[in-house]
């Protein structure tokens, strides 16, 4: 069985071969860097699909290595839009950064008793293990690099449902730049989270809530509708109507 993998120092792949049979794409790395190559370099933790260390790309999708059962003609990369470290080391620091950005913690808070329905609006988004691959198959990156991302967002959003939480408003302030106005709502973030967890149902969330604290989709503000504009934006005749 032969697999292709990212190497960054001449920017091509290199093709190995591996024992057939069923294996984790992280075993596959293992024996290749303990039998044939040294120098391949990559990321790993838990082993166990709960620490979000070894995530790759595999044929174009995003993967956890310790649970992706490998098959013949895998193609192997590091994660999109992170800077590359070394093959299949990426620097997950400046998108982990978007934390910082979008607010996602609680500010005021006070002591709520929490029922079992409270619990439940927020486990999923708890479950999340900054393994980065929502920030890696976002295609908003690749034109907005200072989009604060998935993962943060539904942490934000994690947050801002928080019965203990006094002051929501100051974290619905802090994703408006570059945050759910600029999401596209592809739903590819949701498809590549190993966990289950839906970042564009939660910017939808906060969308919601944006509007309820006052906010607007600035986009839609300045669209034109096919008719003529008269001041608003909107192409609407007060007399006629759109």
């Amino acid at each position: 069985m032969k697999i292709k993998v990212f190497r960054s120092q001449t920017n091509t792949h290199q093709e190995y071969t591996i024992p057939g049979g069923e294996t984790t794409l992280l075993k596959a790395l293992m024996h290749i860097k303990a039998t044939q190559d040294a120098t391949l370099t990559f990321s790993a933790g838990c082993r166990a699909s709960v620490c979000g260390t070894c995530a790759v790309r595999v044929n174009g999708k995003e993967q956890l290595s310790c649970s992706h059962k490998v098959k013949d003609g895998d193609t192997v990369e590091p994660l999109q839009y992170h800077p590359v470290l070394r093959d299949l080391k990426v620097d997950k620091q400046p998108a982990q950064k978007t934390l910082l950005t979008a607010a996602a913690w609680l500010h005021s808070f006070t002591q709520a008793a929490q029922n079992h329905a409270d619990e439940k609006r927020s486990e999923r988004q708890t479950d999340c293990i900054l393994c980065d691959s929502c920030y890696s198959a976002c295609p908003v990156f690749a034109v907005n690099p200072e989009f604060i991302g998935p993962f943060a967002l539904t942490r934000a959003y994690r947050y801002s449902v928080d019965k203990r939480e006094t002051n929501v408003k100051e974290i619905i302030d802090a994703v408006q730049h570059n945050g759910v106005w600029d999401c596209t709502l592809c739903g590819e973030c949701t498809a590549a989270c190993p966990k289950g967890i839906d970042p564009k149902m939660d910017i939808i969330m906060l969308r919601s809530a944006s509007v309820q604290q006052g906010y607007a989709d600035p986009s839609f503000i300045t669209q034109s509708f096919g008719a003529p504009d008269f001041g608003g934006g909107f192409g609407f005749n007060p007399n006629t109507g759109f």
